[in-house]
């Protein structure tokens, strides 16, 4: 073969999961070489995507905004409008419950079979609504909805954890002796847990999500404390039918030390994740970051009702998912185990 040949660059256009990763991994301090092979990327293509996508902030880089854009330029300005009124109110009011586009997309056929619509149509159309291509003001007669696009949040910053990092701790099981079936998602039954924190009171959230189904039960914690760690995920988890209450992992979290008695209350083995790998508990993280479009990280979770917790948890469970071809946990729950949560 002739070496002096150039090879032929064919330019790949970025999905909204490129975006995704980039946001990510870039605004956790990630070099542009990294994102550019975490995502099997040339990092001068990363590169200009960063640079050339400003959105609101300095150094901020919004995956759902930037892809929103992209299609609106690439699709030219001639937006086609949804279906009819039916997509349109559908579309509507699942994106303010907190669906993104893709679960939209997802469920529609389902509810509604006789109806189809692609994502980046919905995105679309949102765009479509206001002025100076997605950047100006609502044009008349129309609804904002970009508000109820999904955010992705930064990295959340634990109050007191490099200090406790520092403490002496105890010898805890690790995520590295728990049974390999875990980690293949085989089961119904190993769930994971974590502490959303308040900057505005001692209150905080116990988030605690099945691995397999994506169930998630929410509790509030009148502080940081063991015993109220220990109460909370007690009072959900012990709800559980025991069949599906296997394993539970944790992060290294002060909160999270009173695991020999949960384990004895509930039955149930503990591992915890390895320090600063917070994806040992994926699952979990990402559900933390669906919570926080809900509750803003300014929220005073003292002011929050369990009643409004209840309601966020439903809202949660009952979104389709595309791991489950556009079915809900609520629905894979009930499938794989007949065990039925009702709100």
């Amino acid at each position: 073969m002739n070496k002096n040949i150039k090879r032929l660059r064919v330019f790949k256009q970025f999905t909204l999961q490129d975006r995704i990763e980039i946001e990510i991994n870039y605004r956790n301090g990630m070099s542009i070489r990294g994102i550019a092979r975490k995502i099997g990327r040339d990092p001068g293509s990363v590169s200009r995507e960063i640079d050339g996508r400003p959105s609101r902030g300095v150094g901020k880089y919004q995956a759902y905004i930037v892809h929103g854009k992209a299609l609106k330029k690439r699709l030219g300005k001639k937006s086609k409008r949804l279906k009819n009124e039916l997509i349109r109110s559908y579309v509507s009011e699942k994106l303010k419950i907190g669906w993104s586009p893709e679960q939209i997309s997802l469920r529609l056929p389902i509810d509604h079979p006789d109806n189809n619509i692609s994502h980046e149509a919905i995105y679309q159309f949102i765009y479509a609504q206001i002025r100076r291509g997605g950047n100006g003001k609502v044009k008349e007669g129309c609804e904002d909805l970009r508000p109820y696009l999904p955010r992705r949040n930064t990295r959340r910053q634990r109050k007191g954890f490099r200090q406790s990092q520092r403490a002496e701790r105890p010898v805890l099981p690790s995520i590295e002796s728990r049974p390999a079936i875990i980690a293949q998602r085989m089961r119904i039954g190993d769930w994971e847990d974590d502490t959303i924190m308040s900057k505005q009171s001692s209150e905080r959230l116990k988030t605690i999500n099945e691995r397999v189904s994506g169930i998630v039960l929410i509790g509030k914690m009148k502080d940081g404390t063991i015993n109220e760690s220990n109460r909370v995920v007690e009072e959900r988890l012990g709800n559980v039918p025991g069949h599906i209450r296997k394993t539970l992992t944790r992060d290294r979290g002060k909160e999270n030390l009173g695991w020999q008695e949960l384990e004895k209350q509930l039955e149930i083995s503990c591992y915890f994740a390895r320090a600063y790998c917070s994806q040992d508990r994926g699952s979990n993280e990402n559900i933390n970051g669906l919570i926080r479009r809900f509750f803003p990280k300014r929220t005073d979770f003292a002011k929050i009702s369990d009643e409004d917790i209840r309601h966020v948890e439903y809202l949660l469970n009952s979104r389709p998912r595309k791991r489950h071809g556009g079915k809900t946990p609520l629905e894979i729950l009930r499938e794989r185990t007949g065990v039925a949560i009702t709100y």
